[in-house]
């Protein structure tokens, strides 16, 4: 059985289908998803249709984003629309080819209601943004969870490895300290999607050009700014 996180997708459908076509995930896998499936990419629509689809035929464990968390606050309230449309959104509008809301159908807002703020293994959490070191998940803030940027984290008070996405790595290579890894990097803005198999930290990336990838993470003593 193999264990894979996938950092902020962010409309980039070209990519996803690219490591799904090398990796050929299946029953036996668990596939994590980081968040920020919509937004500033070409196609929103097309991933979140993409992803429904692999929750039917490998373990799917869709975290959600701070996109997310704009997009679901945009639909309940239209004073946060514009603010989400400024966010990238209309991004994400012009993928559906929507006018409004209700033009987005229904089953992909239950695909963005079922997301799950953070999951667990033995070794390893994921979050989509941050978390504070000395909380349990269970009691971490909003604002960790979906809007704290990497910086320069302390190792988690479970002693687990924090794997996360949000601070775009525009190296276009994972930023590993060892007790925690970021693997967002930038694939909408002309970077790569990352793919880490979190048992042997082998990762691979795509491109929406359709270039792949693949590479080991490499420990760095200290974050980049």
């Amino acid at each position: 059985m193999r264990h894979f996180a996938i950092g902020d997708i962010h409309g980039c459908l070209d990519a996803l289908r690219r490591l799904d076509g090398e990796l050929g995930f299946q029953a036996t896998d668990t596939v994590v998803t980081l968040g920020d499936y919509v937004d500033r990419g070409p196609n929103s629509q097309g991933v979140i249709e993409y992803l429904i689809g692999l929750g039917a035929r490998c373990n799917l464990i869709a975290l959600r984003g701070n996109h997310e968390v704009m997009m679901l606050c945009a639909r309940r309230d239209r004073a946060a629309r514009m603010s989400w449309i400024s966010f990238g959104g209309n991004k994400t509008l012009d993928s559906y080819r929507a006018s409004t809301f209700d033009d987005i159908p229904e089953s992909h807002w239950r695909f963005l209601e079922s997301t799950l703020p953070y999951h667990e293994t033995e070794r390893d959490f994921f979050v989509h943004a941050n978390a504070s070191p000395d909380s349990p998940l269970a009691e971490q803030s909003d604002h960790m969870l979906y809007w704290e940027m990497f910086g320069a984290p302390l190792p988690h008070q479970s002693g687990r490895r924090m794997i996360c996405g949000h601070t775009s790595q525009k190296s276009g290579h994972p930023l590993n300290l060892g007790h925690a890894v970021c693997i967002d990097t930038y694939a909408h803005g002309g970077g790569w999607l990352t793919c880490l198999e979190t048992l042997t930290n082998d990762y691979w990336q795509a491109s929406q050009a359709g270039v792949l990838r693949r590479d080991a993470l490499k420990v760095i003593s200290r974050p980049c700014r």
